[in-house]
């Protein structure tokens, strides 16, 4: 189990996000004293993001007929600085 602010640390968000993550739902945490503790397994499996997102098969190749890129990826990489 590792504190809110650990959690922000490790995930490259600030403390209140991953707050705003624990009253969404979106993390599970457990309250321990004043203090919400999360744990690891829940924090990987609150940031995993999907490979691919579904689209429509016409959006998967250009008018050229090559396949099209990976845009949701691309985004994800250029917010993670790659």
């Amino acid at each position: 189990m590792i504190t809110v602010d650990e959690a922000a640390r490790r995930t490259g968000r600030n403390s209140e996000t991953v707050r705003r993550w624990i009253r969404e739902g979106k993390l599970r945490a457990a309250k321990v004293g004043n203090r919400h503790m999360v744990d690891e397994a829940d924090l990987e499996a609150a940031i995993e993001r999907p490979r691919s997102v579904g689209v429509p098969e016409a959006w998967r190749t250009l008018p050229s007929g090559r396949l099209a890129p990976d845009w949701v990826e691309a985004l994800h990489q250029t917010r993670e600085g790659r």
